[in-house]
């Protein structure tokens, strides 16, 4: 070890200044010699024996005590950039990055990073604020004051400028996830050009591992992209998403102790953290501004999002006039100017708040409560027009963003 890391860790705690002059082979009262020069002319002065006199810039001892004790004690485990914004920010101190890194290093409670590989050239970015999103979930124990549960992190982040439009925890990575997400940034930007993303489950269908995923039988969360005209584009390795693991990296590093400080214990504590306090903080730090002014978001306009976001299931009416969607049995009311629904082909639409609706085209047959429950009565066939979603227009290619559209029935054994 050299002299510089074993007097490092005894400023920090690790070590008794006993055990460092022991470590140095020099006897207590060299050690107890070394302790007064280190508080007289600083912790630079004394390491740098090749000077005279020491340097006027060295740094005090009491404040890299004061830093590597912040750093054992409460920010244990930081990583060296996000620790050194923290206290500059929360304690005051006044010394460098540089400084700060190379005394956390020698003092053993950072360790250094192995080299790099090889040289990769990175994808430039999409030109306009919108015009493709980045989505990943990301399983780990970001609550770390409940070591024993695992959450993942749900993020959506523009490719433009890196900023985090959205960041909320849930207890998995399930449609019903990924819509309130995505219903969520709709209402708040707009609808964007084209969305990017692995291939889970819950976003493409691939007939064989390994092989293209399917464009013509498409998950709930490709119908609603569809209905809003939205691109949604396959990633076929980590590193082709690269955008969107570097950002899961960040945020494992810098929320999970963020979260720890802030002593959050469950989910819903950690999402107000992260809405109100943490996201804001991060997009002022890491966004940058997109290369034109001009936003890819078309805004929603009058366009019914909750029909729009809904996941449709065609069904088909039984005997007893009820269709059975999963555990749910809906009982449909008599409808008038019919007999029976008995045999009719009907689209279930359940809704991200827990409402559920039958439809037969137009008309709706019925709707219901979470537990299936009707709720209101059925009504005359409705007349009027479906609301249209808006056009978008960008630069060297123009794209209509369609309609709602009936459902197709699954294929066979879905």
């Amino acid at each position: 070890m050299k002299v510089q890391e074993v007097i490092l860790r005894a400023l920090s705690g690790a070590i008794s200044w006993f055990a460092a002059a022991e470590i140095l082979g020099v006897s207590v009262r060299s050690m107890r010699r070394y302790r007064v020069g280190l508080a007289k002319h600083g912790y630079t002065g004394l390491l740098d024996r090749r000077r005279k006199s020491p340097s006027p810039r060295s740094v005090p001892a009491a404040e890299v005590t004061r830093v590597l004790t912040l750093y054992r004690e409460r920010y244990r485990g930081w990583n060296v950039r996000h620790f050194y914004q923290t206290v500059c920010r929360e304690h005051g101190v006044k010394v460098s990055y540089t400084f700060v890194k190379q005394a956390l290093q020698g003092a053993g409670l950072v360790s250094k990073l192995k080299a790099r590989g090889r040289h990769r050239r990175r994808r430039e970015r999409r030109a306009c604020f919108g015009e493709l999103l980045h989505i990943d979930g990301s399983k780990h124990v970001w609550l770390a004051r409940v070591p024993e549960e695992r959450q993942s992190l749900l993020t959506i982040v523009d490719d433009a400028t890196s900023k985090v439009l959205y960041s909320q925890l849930w207890s998995e990575e399930s449609t019903h996830a990924v819509l309130v997400a995505l219903r969520e940034t709709v209402e708040t930007y707009g609808i964007p050009a084209g969305l990017y993303s692995d291939r889970a489950s819950w976003a493409f269908e691939t007939s064989k591992a390994g092989q293209p995923v399917s464009k013509t039988h498409l998950t709930q969360v490709g119908e609603v992209l569809k209905r809003l005209g939205v691109e949604h584009i396959p990633s076929y390795s980590p590193q082709a998403r690269g955008r969107s693991e570097r950002m899961n990296g960040t945020l494992q590093g810098r929320l999970v102790n963020e979260l720890a400080v802030e002593g959050a214990r469950t989910i819903e504590d950690a999402n107000r953290y992260i809405r109100e306090v943490y996201l804001p903080r991060h997009n002022k730090t890491f966004s940058v501004a997109a290369q034109e002014v001009e936003s890819a978001f078309v805004p929603a306009g009058d366009v019914d999002l909750d029909d729009v976001f809904s996941r449709q299931f065609v069904r088909q009416v039984g005997k007893d006039n009820v269709v059975v969607l999963g555990k749910l049995g809906l009982q449909i009311a008599k409808q008038p100017g019919r007999r029976t629904c008995s045999g009719l082909a009907v689209v279930v639409k359940l809704r991200l708040d827990g409402r559920v609706s039958v439809h037969r085209g137009p008309q709706i047959l019925g709707w219901f409560d979470s537990k299936g429950r009707p709720v209101d009565a059925a009504g005359p066939v409705e007349s009027r027009k479906r609301p249209r979603l808006p056009t978008r227009t960008l630069d060297r290619r123009r794209t209509t963003a369609a309609g709602p559209q009936r459902p197709q029935a699954p294929a066979a054994g879905s």
